[in-house]
């Protein structure tokens, strides 16, 4: 019997490129079953780019992405199909469907991709908003959800097929302390009691050392720094400590590179 990979992800000199604009340069990193992994930069910093190798929306240049020992880039169509099935993802802006209710907008991966009978999928779609603390809001629409609620949903229907991973795409943008804090526990709750894996990118370092294992730091298509969260808070690294204290002075430069402004002002002139 094959074992089952201690890694759920690993990701090996990974290059890719929009055009002439090389995004990923060279990434190394691995995603430990089971764990709550980070994955934090600036803007721009290639993050979701990384994100869509790892589903397969993208193939690299050089290099490779393993998911459960399986090469991304080398799956056919069929394959790739049965590969996302074992991931979940939570969309930076929740991304549910504005015309369905909350309840169908759960029951709607169980009627894509299984066969329950529509009793069973009743209780399994229960059984999700109740984790989240939603249940009576099934009938709702999502437009009549706030912000708060509108992520929960979207975590709720992330875990509706309890996927072997899950993908969350900024979890905390946008949201007011409470709602932040809400979803940060259900993050680390619901990843302890499925025991899933789950990937976080996302710029909030503060909240997402509350309930990560283990971070990357990404800048410029390379990962710069890593380690868990004793070793990040307590790091010398100049990138990390400009990112852990909001410095804005640092390795990280607010200007994207251009020539000298006095340069450009000239040219118009």
């Amino acid at each position: 019997m094959s074992q089952t990979p201690e890694n759920i992800i690993e990701v090996n000199d990974l290059h890719f490129a929009y055009g002439k604009r090389e995004v990923l340069k060279g990434i190394n990193l691995t995603i430990p079953r089971g764990k709550i992994v980070a994955i934090l930069g600036v803007s721009g910093c290639g993050k979701t780019t990384l994100l869509r190798h790892f589903g397969g929306q993208l193939k690299p240049s050089r290099g490779s992405v393993k998911f459960m020992d399986q090469v991304v880039h080398e799956l056919n169509n069929d394959e790739l199909y049965k590969m996302r099935l074992k991931m979940g993802m939570m969309f930076q802006k929740s991304g549910l469907f504005t015309d369905m209710s909350v309840y169908d907008n759960l029951a709607y991966p169980m009627r894509e991709h299984t066969d329950l009978p529509e009793e069973l999928i009743h209780d399994l779609v229960l059984m999700k908003l109740h984790a989240v603390g939603l249940r009576n809001a099934r009938n709702l629409m999502p437009g009549e959800l706030s912000g708060g609620m509108e992520r929960r949903v979207a975590l709720a229907r992330a875990i509706a097929t309890d996927p072997a991973l899950i993908i969350y795409d900024e979890p905390f943008a946008g949201l007011d302390p409470i709602s932040l804090n809400t979803i940060a526990n259900l993050i680390r709750k619901l990843n302890d009691a499925l025991g899933v894996t789950s990937v976080m990118v996302t710029y909030d370092l503060s909240e997402s050392l509350k309930v990560v294992d283990y971070a990357y730091f990404l800048n410029d298509g390379v990962v710069v720094a890593e380690g868990d969260v004793e070793e990040i808070t307590s790091s010398k690294d100049p990138f990390v400590r400009q990112f852990v204290d909001a410095k804005p002075d640092g390795p990280i430069a607010f200007q994207y590179p251009s020539k000298p402004y006095a340069e450009d002002l000239e040219i118009n002139k």
